[in-house]
């Protein structure tokens, strides 16, 4: 089988990832880079730089990785479509909903495969959590809560705490959750002198009743990734830094102590770490990519799912904006 011949335009901190692993993709070339700063740190590492996406499309993709600043990636995106490339966005898919709709429209007029870089998508930890709600092994899920705190990164520069790291959790409590959301509400704080917002408070509701909350920041000096749903018997706990997995079950025995007793599960029973085959995401993301583009598709993550993913976005800014007020999502 002939290797499908990719792109990359971006060489940011992200785009450096997706060169690292298009590189030594099983059945992928990585055939040339575009960045409008050209390449004059050599991050490119041996790959062609072309001078601009004319030239990147002329070295005749199969798909393109999109890695630029989060601004650009609608045009970007449109352009590669347009000529008939498949192209995965890394996420947000775009700053704005209403252009992201048309590029939404672009694409499904090209008729090419589209995905978005979800990555935590494609985290075994929280595959696994959301295999076993699905199971039942939870019960009745009561609510899903999830944690991303740590430094200020310095290659953000265009886009605030919410864009940039909350619709990772945006997306994973609404895909964990197998609904979309049905209301929003938030608050964010700027803290560190910069025009975006760096934290950002944000409490929710599922449209199947899950009630959701996250606490997402640039402030905290340790790294955090913590999701974590709960239900009637008991909680699941990603760590998708590790990979890990546990599940912590509502106690099975009856307690003589009378306080507790006048309680459900508010002591702890057996606790389970599950031993789960680690894989780094990204590989796993870009391998689903690639077998979405030589099937016809679909990619794991579709254009569609990520462009949900910046609706919310929007209403929880929109939310903040109006000090907290909830904002109802409705229909797409």
């Amino acid at each position: 089988m002939n290797k499908l011949r990719a792109g990359l335009v971006g060489l940011g901190a992200m785009g450096r990832h997706h060169r690292r692993v298009l590189r030594h993709l099983d059945g992928v070339e990585l055939v040339g880079v575009f960045d409008p700063a050209e390449d004059p740190e050599g991050h490119a590492d041996g790959i062609p730089v072309v001078a601009n996406l004319q030239d990147l499309v002329d070295l005749g993709l199969d798909y393109c990785v999109v890695a630029a600043p989060t601004e650009t990636h609608v045009d970007v995106a449109s352009e590669l479509a347009g000529r008939g490339v498949a192209i995965l966005v890394e996420k947000p898919v775009a700053d704005d909903y209403a252009r992201g709709k048309q590029l939404l429209e672009r694409v499904r007029e090209a008729g090419v495969v589209s995905g978005v870089g979800h990555i935590e998508r494609f985290n075994i930890a929280a595959i696994e959590m959301r295999e076993r709600i699905e199971n039942g092994e939870l019960g009745d899920v009561y609510q899903i809560a999830t944690r991303r705190q740590g430094p200020y990164p310095v290659r953000i520069r265009d886009t605030g705490v919410v864009f940039d790291l909350a619709t990772h959790d945006l997306h994973l409590a609404s895909w964990i959750g197998a609904s979309e959301y049905e209301t929003v509400s938030a608050q964010t704080t700027h803290r560190s002198g910069r025009t975006h917002e760096d934290a950002v408070v944000i409490n929710g509701r599922l449209e199947n009743g899950i009630i959701v909350s996250h606490i997402v920041n640039w402030l905290t000096p340790f790294k955090e990734r913590t999701v974590m749903a709960i239900g009637n018997r008991g909680a699941f706990v990603a760590d998708t830094l590790t990979e890990d997995l546990t599940f912590i079950e509502n106690p099975l025995h009856p307690t003589d102590w009378d306080t507790l007793g006048h309680f459900r599960g508010v002591a702890e029973g057996n606790r389970i770490r599950y031993a789960l085959p680690k894989r780094e995401p990204l590989v796993v993301e870009h391998e689903d990519f690639r077998d979405a583009v030589r099937t016809g598709g679909p990619a794991g993550v579709p254009l569609e799912e990520g462009l949900k993913v910046v609706r919310v976005a929007e209403a929880v800014l929109a939310s903040a904006h109006d000090g907290g007020a909830s904002k109802a999502l409705g229909s797409v």
